[in-house]
């Protein structure tokens, strides 16, 4: 037995006229499905390597407590560097999204930074920082070159050649200077703490506050900060106009 049909149906609300949905933009990498890519995931790997193998000899090899030697920025952005290089050799391997480009671009970023100071402000000559050449052992000159010259090439063939372009933007500039703001403060607050005289009290001679004065260390500091600041900006800019080699190979 069926139920009555009703005699009186209720109106029905009117139907809406055409809906138009809000546009939607679907990142690339929602619908792209990332590729292997082996030969990059070694080639990062080596740069990881080699960037660790000049940490280790300068731990072992220097005639400093390794407590000094890791206060050193080289020393920092090389483990960085390798940490985040052996991350997306992984994910180069196993076909993951790469990491993000604020990441990767700030170990870029750091490992040019300590290689550029380096050689402009203690490697130069010309420089009134310079340190003397030839006060270390071959093992500590090796160290110098692998960390300052091999590492910091080596990654910048890397974002060059094997990253996708465009990731960087003028917004990550600042956040990148936020770490060498905190190691100035870093290295100031550890040579205020450490006797007078100590050996190493101040890592950087630009920085050596017992010799200059705090007025001529923060202006060194400030004139560093500014340079670091234009690098962050032409890498940001570069970023945008290179070739895209990922996308070029598809």
């Amino acid at each position: 037995m069926t139920a009555p049909i009703p005699r009186d149906i209720p109106d029905l609300p009117p139907i809406p006229g055409h809906v138009v949905l809000p546009p939607t933009v679907v990142p690339a990498r929602a619908v792209l499905i990332p590729a292997r890519r082996r030969t990059v995931a070694a080639f990062r790997g080596l740069i990881a390597l080699l960037a660790l193998t000049g940490v280790a000899i300068e731990l072992l090899a220097a005639d400093i407590p390794p407590s000094t030697a890791l206060s050193h920025f080289t020393i920092q952005s090389g483990i960085l560097l390798a940490l985040v290089m052996l991350a997306s050799a992984r994910c180069a391997w196993s076909a993951h999204h790469p990491l993000p480009g604020a990441l990767t671009g700030a170990a870029l970023f750091y490992v040019i930074a300590a290689a550029l100071v380096h050689h402009v402000l203690l490697a130069h000559a010309s420089s009134p920082f310079a340190t003397p050449d030839g006060t270390g052992t071959a093992w500590q000159t090796a160290a110098t070159h692998i960390l300052h010259t091999a590492v910091p090439v080596a990654a910048a063939l890397d974002w060059l050649l094997l990253t996708p372009a465009g990731r960087l933007h003028l917004r990550q500039a600042p956040a990148w200077l936020l770490y060498p703001l905190a190691y100035l403060a870093f290295t100031l607050a550890r040579g205020e703490l450490l006797l007078p005289g100590a050996h190493d009290r101040y890592l950087y001679p630009f920085l050596d506050v017992a010799q200059h004065g705090y007025k001529i260390v923060l202006g060194n500091a400030l004139l560093v900060g500014l340079a670091l600041y234009a690098l962050a900006v032409l890498l940001v800019a570069l970023d945008h106009i290179r070739p895209d080699p990922v996308r070029r190979r598809r």
